[in-house]
């Protein structure tokens, strides 16, 4: 099956539907404020209306309120819900669509944290103190690969890039990469050519 591509941290439509038209299969808005990619959930919405009908809506959350994630649910018709923050295995399972739990990978012993969430997919991202993601670091992959035998599909990010992703999917076969910072003119501004080299490495990798 082929990789998944999601880009992250889209906050206006130009960029949006270059994602779409490069191919990708998911895009992510980010909807926690103090993140440079942060959009408001009526730009999101706005952003949303304007895709194509089968392309996946995520919504990226960080400690959000129960109440908050289910309103950007029904304005945004997300399809999957990606939690960075310290949100429980029980609060994960609230929801009425899929969902995602991102884990930031420092070494071995931050696997042991996975089993815990029976969430649809985990993320695996770089730690870096202080950041909840999109930083452009990477990690040990040999982790992901070992993440891979505990039984969920992985979303690979940190720190790839239209260099390196054909390499990451070849190594780690995720069912998933998520890219944020490694396409981007500036936070929150996506550079297209970045990110149609980045669909095209990661497609032709998995063939």
């Amino acid at each position: 099956m082929s990789t998944i591509v999601k880009i992250c941290g889209i906050t206006n439509p130009a960029d949006a539907l270059a994602v779409a038209e490069a191919g990708a299969d998911a895009v992510g808005f980010m909807f926690y404020e103090p993140s440079p990619r942060n959009v408001s959930l009526s730009a999101a919405a706005e952003i949303a209306r304007q895709l194509p009908p089968f392309m996946i809506k995520v919504g990226v959350f960080v400690n959000a309120p129960e109440e908050a994630v289910v309103h950007a649910i029904g304005e945004c018709g997300l399809n999957l819900l990606q939690f960075h923050g310290e949100e429980t295995p029980e609060y994960c399972q609230l929801f009425p669509v899929m969902t995602v739990k991102a884990f930031r990978i420092r070494d071995e012993e931050s696997l042991k944290a996975l089993p815990d969430y029976k969430t649809d997919a985990w993320l695996l991202d770089a730690y870096v103190p202080d950041k909840q993601g999109g930083t452009g670091a990477t990690f040990n992959w040999d982790l992901a690969i070992e993440a891979q035998k505990l039984g969920r599909p992985i979303f690979l990010a940190g720190g790839l890039t239209a260099e390196n992703v054909g390499e990451a999917v070849r190594r780690v076969r995720p069912y998933a990469v998520d890219v944020s910072s490694g396409v981007e003119a500036s936070p929150g501004k996506k550079d297209h050519q970045k990110v149609r080299a980045f669909v095209k490495a990661a497609k032709a990798s998995d063939q």
